[in-house]
């Protein structure tokens, strides 16, 4: 018995459908995206958290290095200590800091990240 044109059945297929889920789940991507006031508050804590850990470094920059002219000022004539503080004795302390700060920034970051993607 042959079937009527209106008794077939036709499939479809193709990419499943996004469905938006409604109990309460929401995607902080999207809000940044769309640069809503949670988005913008979500940005806002990354830019504060990188903000604290540059400010941490130029403090700790600034003890390394502002006394730097006091103690040349106060030793005269050696001109030979000076170029082994600044050559020897600085340059390894500003190489462990801006890993330091390179480590952390990229840290906060990948939180950041974690923070918004999608689960």
């Amino acid at each position: 018995m042959p079937l009527s044109p209106a008794d077939r059945r036709v499939v479809v297929t193709g990419p499943p459908r996004r469905t938006r889920r409604v109990s309460g789940y929401y995607r902080p991507r999207t809000e940044i995206d769309e640069q809503t006031t949670l988005g913008h508050t979500y940005v806002r804590s990354l830019m504060r958290s990188q903000l604290r850990t540059a400010l941490a470094v130029l403090a700790v920059l600034g003890l390394l290095v502002g006394p730097l002219p006091l103690l040349f000022a106060a030793m005269p004539h050696a001109r030979h200590l000076e170029w082994a503080v600044l050559g020897f004795g600085l340059y390894a302390p500003l190489v462990l800091l801006a890993r330091w700060f390179v480590r952390r920034a990229e840290r906060n970051e990948r939180d950041f990240v974690r923070l918004v993607e999608d689960r």
